[in-house]
């Protein structure tokens, strides 16, 4: 039978906290009749993580696992959980027990009852430092808004739901699980929410995550918005400038010559700025055109860039 729900969530040393928040997880579906899958994807831990989970799968029935031979990273760990995912609707959390499971129904609701095709998570009340953390994440909040036209508050929660088809349809690689809304609004997904969801102290650990990633997401939106408009067209962006590029190479060649014709031999084209500007516009013009040419040719020809050496697998297929 289909689950409703498939719980994803990724792992990186979480020892502690993976009992309570799989018995918590359990106890929520169960109250609300919820057939459900969890599937928990330890990215490459070097604590006892895996060996809890594999006791917690022998326990719970629904507990599905995936076990990476190193660390990659969220989004291959993202990836990876919802390709393996079945359910009607998935929902993503992280282990660290800061994500309520109490929020999952009501994040069922809005998806299955009010028709979202994703519902992402707003930590309204915060409680990590709000200098090192808070704030840094407020303006990169800002800066996502204003380029991606998507009005959430939190586009980084990892607590967010999906409709089946929406993390079918997209692919998540690199570190671009901080930008899933985009990707999906890019896929033609456009009906997007926000829920208010509790944020909780941290009981166990610390933060795996530090302030590079707040310079890596913004060139990372920045690289999403040039895949999604050209990724799949690169001649088309890089063609025009280079036409741009080659045209005002042309025009300025062309008035060099209007004024020696005009002028006659007193003409000194040596002296003028154009004769300097001229060539070197020209070149990069034809560059532009190049790299459109030869960019074209990487994007009919890209192996897949999502290929992850797995160590072991429970409750799902190879």
């Amino acid at each position: 039978m289909q689950p409703d729900i498939s719980v994803v969530i990724p792992l990186y040393n979480e020892e502690e906290s993976l009992p309570e928040l799989v018995a918590w997880i359990e106890r929520v579906c169960k109250e609300h009749n919820y057939a459900h899958e969890v599937i928990m994807i330890d990215d490459g831990s070097k604590d006892n993580s895996w060996d809890v989970i594999k006791s917690l799968s022998a326990q719970y029935p629904a507990v599905k696992a995936i076990k990476f031979q190193r660390n990659y990273g969220k989004s291959p760990a993202l990836y990876e959980g919802f390709k393996a995912a079945t359910g009607n609707v998935v929902i993503t959390m992280d282990a660290d027990l800061q994500d309520s499971p109490d929020e999952i129904p009501e994040l069922y609701h809005m998806i299955v009852t009010d028709g979202y095709d994703l519902v992402s998570g707003w930590k309204k009340v915060r409680y990590d430092n709000a200098i090192t953390k808070n704030l840094p994440s407020k303006l990169y909040n800002g800066v996502n808004r204003w380029i991606s036209g998507i009005k959430l508050h939190d586009m980084n929660c990892g607590l967010k739901a999906y409709k089946r088809k929406v993390i079918k349809s997209i692919e998540v690689y690199g570190e671009m699980h901080r930008f899933i809304p985009v990707l999906a609004k890019h896929a033609g997904f456009n009906k997007i929410g926000e829920k208010v969801v509790v944020h909780r102290p941290r009981k166990y650990g610390v933060s795996k995550f530090g302030w590079e990633r707040f310079i890596n997401g913004f060139l990372d939106l920045l690289s999403i918005q040039f895949v999604s408009r050209f990724g799949k067209k690169p001649m088309h962006l890089f063609g025009a400038l280079g036409a741009f590029a080659f045209l005002a190479g042309f025009i300025i060649v062309a008035w060099l010559a209007v004024e020696r014709f005009m002028e006659g031999a007193s003409f000194g084209i040596t002296h003028k700025v154009g004769f300097y500007l001229a060539p070197p516009i020209m070149i990069i013009g034809i560059m532009f055109f190049l790299t459109g040419f030869l960019a074209e040719l990487i994007v009919r020809n890209a192996a897949d860039r999502n290929a992850y050496l797995t160590e072991e697998r429970i409750g799902l297929d190879k």
